[in-house]
């Protein structure tokens, strides 16, 4: 038999599924995090390779022949 007394509150009911859900998007969150930190960029980062995009365009469009005659 067990030492413990008959408590006066019953037991909890817990829905599963709530703790389910929590845990995949907890995971999900994680990856997500991960995937961050593996492949993004910052916005600083991103004008700079916008404005370098840019000018290496402008170079090339500067050093184009003009064929017609």
């Amino acid at each position: 038999m067990s030492s413990t007394p008959p408590s006066d509150t019953p037991p909890t009911v817990v829905n599963l599924n709530r703790f389910r859900k929590a845990k995949a998007r907890s995971d999900k969150r994680v990856q997500a995090d991960g995937n961050a930190v593996k492949f993004g960029r910052t916005k600083a980062q991103k004008a700079l390779e916008e404005a370098q995009k840019a000018k290496a365009q402008a170079a090339l469009d500067a050093h184009k022949r003009d064929d017609t005659p």
